[in-house]
């Protein structure tokens, strides 16, 4: 009797276990993979040279219904684990790390948004989602501000309930062509000297509002389709409907967590998406080095070797990533202290970080000098998994976590901690 676990494609043959997760869940990755055969593996390339919202690869995951899935089940979606949403991110990953980047934001926002939403739009964000599909975008970053400051988008109360919006944000991951930008601002009005986070305000913006002006200045070496610019708001209309938090109830102390875990979910993926895409090019057109007296490259032991070193870092990073989905999933239960989830969830960063960049970085030297001719393409992985890791130090990981191992220090709440 085949089992919904042995229907899911594999990756890398064995070498990662297929997940353990409901049969909703793995139903829904056989539903994923069949939209990554039939449209985001070819469309990738064309997202990558764009360089610009993959709109027809959002559009596809959309009528396939898979960005309603976090959405809770008493409000219409599945309410899926954060075990499975990892693995959704990690599988996208394996053939177009962008669009995985901008499933990552739009599924982290609707989990966060629900827990700290006023209580009229939780019904308002599922209609959005799961009736209309709509797809939610991140700007929150800002240039010129260190993380302990207030940030410099000011929130300013109308006095009925709504917010007047200005400043500039960049790095807005998933907002270029999102139905819905989730804005982060500043409340001076709600701020306490003792506690400037109480002024920290979301507010789900349209994306064609008036004043509202995305910039479409990303030019990145990679992840280029996430359309990650910078986007304006001036003097922009936010009527009390458009609340997305409630004071004293924002940002979640795990968001920060959840984002990492993000991260190491991607970067896994690119890893196992560079090495498959090598092995055909391994067995075809490589030439084994002449000393090994082997007439084929994938028989060549130098080969196999860095081939099966890259396999084994990359399966032991995304097997300590697929733990942190538990993580979340127990911490939000009550289960387990914050520490419990941070220290591990930093591990699987620094583990995925340094695998993904050694494979990606590493693979011309397994295929060959015949691999860097033009028009090849195998940078792309490279370039993909450079960019994201470089989002937060990999060696801040490692201080956290090496500070935690020798002092028992405990990571305090931050936007990277």
């Amino acid at each position: 009797m085949t089992t919904l676990q042995e229907t899911l494609p594999p990756i890398l043959g064995h070498t990662v276990p297929t997940p353990l997760l409901a049969p909703a869940e793995l139903s829904l990755l056989a539903r994923l993979h069949q939209v990554m055969d039939a449209s985001l593996r070819e469309l990738a390339p064309q997202n990558d040279a764009a360089g610009r919202y993959p709109s027809a690869s959002m559009a596809a995951l959309k009528q396939a219904g898979l960005l309603s899935a976090v959405v809770p089940q008493d409000l219409g979606g599945m309410g899926i684990s954060h075990a499975a949403s990892l693995e959704i991110q990690m599988r996208l990953a394996t053939v177009d790390p962008a669009v995985g980047q901008l499933y990552k934001v739009h599924d982290e926002l609707v989990r966060e948004i629900f827990a700290y939403c006023p209580e009229f739009q939780r019904a308002r964000l599922a209609d959005f989602i799961v009736n209309q599909q709509q797809i939610v975008g991140l700007a929150v970053a800002e240039s010129g501000r260190s993380a302990v400051e207030p940030l410099k988008t000011t929130a300013t109360p109308t006095g009925d309930g709504g917010f007047v919006v200005d400043g500039l944000k960049i790095y807005t991951t998933g907002a270029a062509e999102a139905d819905q930008i989730a804005t982060w601002a500043f409340n001076a009005a709600a701020a306490t000297a003792d506690n400037p986070i109480l002024g920290m305000q979301l507010l789900l913006i349209p994306k064609d509002t008036a004043g509202v002006t995305v910039n479409r200045d990303w030019d990145a070496l990679g992840q280029r389709a996430t359309d990650s610019g910078s986007i304006s708001f001036d003097n922009v209309q936010c009527p009390a409907e458009w609340v997305g938090s409630v004071t004293g109830k924002a940002p979640l102390l795990q968001s920060a967590l959840r984002y990492q875990a993000g991260f190491a979910a991607l970067l896994c993926g690119m890893g196992f998406g560079a090495l498959a895409a090598a092995v055909p090019f391994i067995n075809e057109k490589s030439r084994p080095w002449a000393q090994t007296g082997v007439e084929h490259a994938n028989q060549d032991p130098m080969v196999l070797r860095s081939a099966g070193e890259m396999a084994a870092d990359l399966a032991c990073a995304w097997a300590a990533t697929q733990r942190c989905g538990e993580l979340l999933d127990a911490y939000e239960a009550g289960k387990i202290s914050r520490g419990q989830l941070a220290i591990p969830i930093s591990a699987a960063k620094s583990a995925a970080s340094r695998a993904a960049l050694k494979c990606t970085g590493e693979l011309h030297a397994l295929m060959g000098t015949r691999s860097v001719a033009g028009g090849a393409g195998f940078d792309y992985w490279w370039r993909n998994a450079r960019t994201l890791a470089l989002h937060d130090p990999m060696e801040w990981k490692n201080h956290e976590i090496g500070r935690h191992v020798i002092t028992g220090w405990e990571p305090e709440p931050g936007i990277y901690q």
